[in-house]
């Protein structure tokens, strides 16, 4: 039985992959806590694993006292000297073997459960170590149940869970389906590692261009940024830090057989993979292709850019439902407007009329503004005086002077629109009156004959 115990600890520890230390610790802990269940908590009771005979000790201290007052904690010197030491001392002490043997069912059933409880406990600390080192990362697995909406994926030491919103919606599997997932997080809770995947996460996109491409692996082409609509399309932006290497060519591959590796294991996901550049309006222009752009304004201020395209282009720079211009949007991280030349055109003359609507404003004044990013004559009038004084070609006097025409004329505005809206709505009403006294005798005379 003592060799049992050397080979059980050997055992253990390499089918769970836990420290012999921690087996050892545990099984000191749990017959400390037996023994003190059959002798008593209030004792001094201490135990140590001795690999020579495969047995854990255990051992009572006693403090060598002149009268004793507990007999359980405290022994006489003459006690001491003749059982356990004969060179004791008064206050030493001295450490008396117990009878392991004498444990009850009870206390050797908590001994059980404690060891069972610390190994399971090393194990899930082992498992959580082990998975939070591979945040980002791949992982296979196969689908072991389904608990409401949400996929159980066998890892193999441990489950790990898919929500249904980290699920692709036209994605369907069924119980022992292998699976690849992309691991979001790792969080230890009472149960143990909580190992949450996601197949829809950007990160799971580019983790597959490291895998097919080895020149991305090698830090030759670094991936620079991912948009996805899980299920429908993707871009992904890539950078050569090789003058001889094309980015772009390197991840499609040979007759496209790298990229298509990566659609097919997104279940056909479409991917535009987008030569990335620090110019950021080439950069956007780029990130809607297939689409063809003509002029780009940018708002610094507002982070945002106003992407003129053909008109014949416009569907296809918005997208499908939009599509096209969020994934741009998402991936160069700036808010894109798309509109048509047309349309374009119809906004500047309408925002040129209203400007040189200002009473005392000049052409070249007006044309200053609008080139300075006003669009209204409200824009003027609700601007900040330096602000317009920021406008190249525009003095401190001048911007005074089209600043309170500005108000003055939008005012004036306003007061006209709210006057013939007034008057609209008292010839509606004028309208109505007739209508109504011409019901009124019709109604009484029925009263009278009823």
């Amino acid at each position: 039985m003592q060799q049992d115990l050397n080979r059980v600890i050997e055992q253990v520890s390499k089918e769970k992959g836990i420290d012999k230390a921690i087996l050892i610790g545990a099984l000191e802990n749990a017959m400390i806590s037996a023994a003190k269940k059959t002798f008593g908590h209030q004792r001094k009771i201490e135990a140590q694993f001795n690999p020579e005979i495969g047995e854990v000790e255990l051992f009572e201290a006693r403090t060598v006292v002149e009268i004793v007052q507990d007999p359980e904690v405290e022994i006489t010197l003459n006690e001491a000297r003749e059982n356990l030491d004969p060179d004791a001392e008064m206050g030493d002490e001295l450490l008396c073997k117990l009878d392991s043997s004498k444990f009850g069912r009870i206390a050797a059933q908590a001994a059980k459960q404690n060891i069972v409880q610390r190994v399971r406990d090393a194990e899930r600390e082992i498992i959580f170590n082990e998975f939070k080192g591979r945040e980002g990362q791949l992982v296979n697995g196969i689908v072991q149940r389904f608990e409401k909406r949400n996929i159980i994926v066998n890892l193999g030491r441990t489950d790990a869970i898919l929500p249904e919103k980290e699920q692709v919606p036209r994605e369907r599997y069924r119980q022992g389906d292998r699976i690849r997932a992309y691991i979001v997080s790792v969080d230890i809770t009472g149960r143990g590692p909580q190992i949450v995947l996601s197949r829809t996460h950007p990160g799971m996109l580019i983790k597959l261009f490291e895998q097919e491409v080895p020149e991305i692996y090698e830090g030759i082409v670094e991936v620079k940024g991912a948009a996805r609509e899980p299920g429908g399309r993707a871009k992904i932006a890539v950078l050569s830090n090789d003058p001889d290497v094309d980015p772009v060519g390197a991840c499609v591959g040979m007759k496209g057989t790298r990229v298509q590796s990566v659609v097919q294991e997104l279940r056909g996901e479409k991917i535009d993979i987008v030569h990335w550049i620090g110019d950021q309006a080439e950069y956007v222009c780029r990130a809607l292709a297939p689409a063809k752009v003509s002029k780009i304004i940018i708002d610094d201020d507002e982070h945002s850019m106003e992407v003129v395209v053909p008109d014949d282009q416009l569907s296809l720079a918005i997208g499908r439902k939009g599509q096209n211009v969020r994934l741009a949007s998402r991936l160069s991280g700036w808010r894109i407007d798309v509109c048509s030349e047309a349309e374009a055109e119809e906004e500047t003359r309408r925002a040129r009329q209203s400007i040189g609507a200002i009473p005392g404003i000049g052409d070249i004044a007006a044309e200053l503004l609008y080139q300075g990013g006003f669009k209204s004559a409200e824009d003027v009038a609700q601007s900040e005086l330096e602000e317009i004084m920021d406008v190249e070609g525009i003095s401190k006097e001048k911007a005074e002077s089209l600043h309170k025409s500005a108000k003055e004329h939008v005012e004036e505005k306003q007061r006209k629109e709210a006057e013939a809206a007034a008057q609209k709505a008292a010839e509606i009403a004028a309208a109505a009156q007739p209508a109504d006294e011409s019901t009124a005798p019709a109604e009484v005379a029925a009263s009278k004959e009823a």
